[in-house]
């Protein structure tokens, strides 16, 4: 019996463009981003950078952005005031895999998540979203309280 050795597959993950580590550096700590939104590039077999909020856009600008009818991975940096008075930000990872998305999209993103994840590091919440409501200002709100 003989096996055939091909190349990355689904369950190996995906590898991340230096591009993508940067544009989360830049949301963390030098708060050039409200948000970052990541697809996977199939060809390159890697996630990159599909698209970056400015700082004063809102949640709803975000959620916006997000395709209707395919995954996505984000992170959305929150500002919030604590019932002490204090201004501080949350970094949530959103994992966007909308019901109406092909399988193999879905099944792409799910076995890459982990690994991409582990590429980020400062990252305080996750939120897995298979529709808006999963993910709106409230879930996120409640989640940094």
């Amino acid at each position: 019996m003989s096996f055939k050795v091909r190349g990355p597959n689904a369950s190996s993950g995906m590898g991340v463009a230096d591009q993508s580590k940067n544009a989360f550096l830049e949301l963390q700590r030098k708060k050039v981003h409200r948000y970052v939104i990541f697809k996977i590039d199939e060809k390159k077999k890697e996630v990159v950078v599909e698209k970056t909020g400015d700082p004063a856009e809102s949640y709803d600008d975000f959620t916006a952005a997000l395709p209707e009818n395919d995954c996505r991975y984000a992170v959305y940096d929150f500002d919030f005031v604590t019932p002490e008075n204090c201004q501080k930000s949350k970094i949530f990872f959103i994992a966007w895999s909308p019901a109406v998305s092909r399988i193999r999209a879905k099944m792409l993103y799910a076995t890459s998540k982990d690994r991409f994840k582990r590429e980020l590091d400062g990252i305080h919440y996750e939120i897995q979203a298979t529709d808006p409501t999963e993910m709106d200002l409230e879930v996120i709100r409640d989640r940094a309280h």
